[in-house]
């Protein structure tokens, strides 16, 4: 691992992070990138030249175990350690997520206010300016294309490249699944179905369009597309969501058909990080009435396959104060199969999201735990249960906040499936 000293900046241009995601409690790197580490600030870019990760250096940064995050999407995400303990028992990670964006966060606090925060922000355009003009007598030419193609990515160029990823996949993902922070949400969206099937009231991250499959030919454009937008970077990634928020309700050819060929196309045999993996949303009808068959063959995947059911709550009057179309005997039947696929399949995990908030009728959330508890004999480890909070404008205040977490945590107690809280990200 070569470094350059040049005018107080040490610049690597080749790292080598993990080749696994995992679950630690200290600053954590995967993939391969570059890094240049000026006095107050550590930069890490992949392997396109776009700037990933910014981690401040000295007393002023918040927290040395702490950093910033850019997305695919353009959008900045700071990391907070927090306490360690309470954050893992919330979110099954080590590390709290602050987006730079409106989402359903219940946790206090906003980073992105932070002076050393805003420094970090604007210290990245700044070195920019710094190393342009270092290019002319850099030496030797790996390190002065390296240069050439940091100062080429510049906010306006980054915005331009999520404004295309955008256009590839035919408009922004709202939301990814929860399971997908096993990957730190690094997956390439592939869109085999636009809408959903209920419109339910609640929710606000749909698109509001009935349900519609993609024709096979727009998967595969957009799978041509997306190799060629990811170049040389696409050796970092190894997952893929299939989207938008019923991709089960697609069926099998169409899951077939973008699952296999996104394997192939985008090389994940080659990839540097290790075990590909496949994520998708699922309805409650989808999870009720799709063949076996289907299972089947995304068992027979070179991927672990994620999938997440939204059944929002157990109780009837639940469902109708979220306006959402489904039976309580229907959610019923989705848990009992999600219970049998995640038994059935080895390198399948099918994951449940209800709702949770303070002005739910009172039947919602012992409704919750004769799923969660008294369907099942022992404890499980697959198939988590994932509470989004329902954050409407009257939660926003900080002791409901803390009244809701301490609520969460006597459900996790009682639960006997894996319990967390499922925040909002998009990309």
């Amino acid at each position: 691992m070569e470094s350059y000293s040049v005018d107080h900046l040490i610049i690597t241009p080749d790292k080598k992070g993990s080749r696994e995601f995992y679950k630690v409690s200290f600053p954590f790197r995967y993939g391969r990138f570059s890094e240049i580490k000026s006095p107050g600030f550590i930069f890490q870019f992949n392997l396109s030249g776009e700037i990933k990760f910014i981690q401040g250096i000295g007393q002023n940064w918040p927290h040395p175990a702490e950093w910033l995050k850019r997305t695919a999407g353009n959008d900045w995400i700071y990391y907070s350690a927090g306490n360690y303990r309470d954050i893992y028992d919330y979110f099954g990670e080590y590390y709290f997520p602050y987006f730079s964006y409106p989402s359903n966060s219940i946790m206090d606090g906003n980073p992105f206010n932070d002076q050393s925060v805003h420094s970090a922000m604007k210290s990245w355009p700044l070195l920019q300016d710094k190393i342009k003009k270092l290019i002319p007598r850099t030496k030797p030419k790996r390190l002065k294309d390296l240069l050439t193609r940091i100062t080429e990515k510049d906010q306006e160029a980054l915005r331009r490249r999520s404004d295309q990823l955008h256009r590839l996949i035919g408009g922004q993902v709202t939301v990814l699944p929860p399971d997908t922070r096993h990957v730190d949400y690094e997956v390439i969206p592939i869109i085999v179905a636009d809408g959903c099937l209920y419109h339910c009231g609640f929710c606000q991250v749909k698109t509001g369009q009935d349900f519609s499959p993609r024709p096979s030919k727009n998967i595969i454009g957009q799978i041509k597309n997306l190799k060629q937008f990811y170049g040389q970077d696409l050796y970092n990634y190894n997952a893929i969501f299939l989207g938008q928020h019923d991709a089960l309700s697609a069926g099998k050819e169409l899951l077939m058909l973008a699952a296999t060929n996104a394997y192939e196309s985008f090389e994940f045999e080659r990839s540097y990080l290790k075990g590909p993996s496949l994520f998708l949303f699922g309805s409650v009808d989808s999870m009720v009435h799709v063949e076996e068959k289907l299972f089947e063959s995304l068992s027979a995947l070179p991927f672990s396959t994620y999938l997440n059911i939204g059944l929002e709550s157990n109780d009837s009057n639940t469902l109708k104060v979220l306006k959402k179309p489904v039976s309580v005997e229907k959610v019923r039947e989705a848990f009992d199969r999600i219970l049998e696929i995640n038994r059935r399949y080895e390198k399948i995990e099918v994951t449940a999201n209800f709702v949770f908030g303070r002005d739910l009728p009172s039947g919602h959330l012992p409704s919750l735990l004769e799923l969660t508890r008294h369907k099942l004999n022992s404890s499980c480890n697959k198939g988590a249960a994932y509470l989004s909070p329902l954050m409407e404008e009257r939660m926003r205040d900080q002791e409901s906040k803390r009244k809701l977490l301490r609520g969460f945590l006597k459900l996790k107690t009682q639960s006997r499936l894996p319990t967390f809280i499922y925040l909002i990200q998009r990309l």
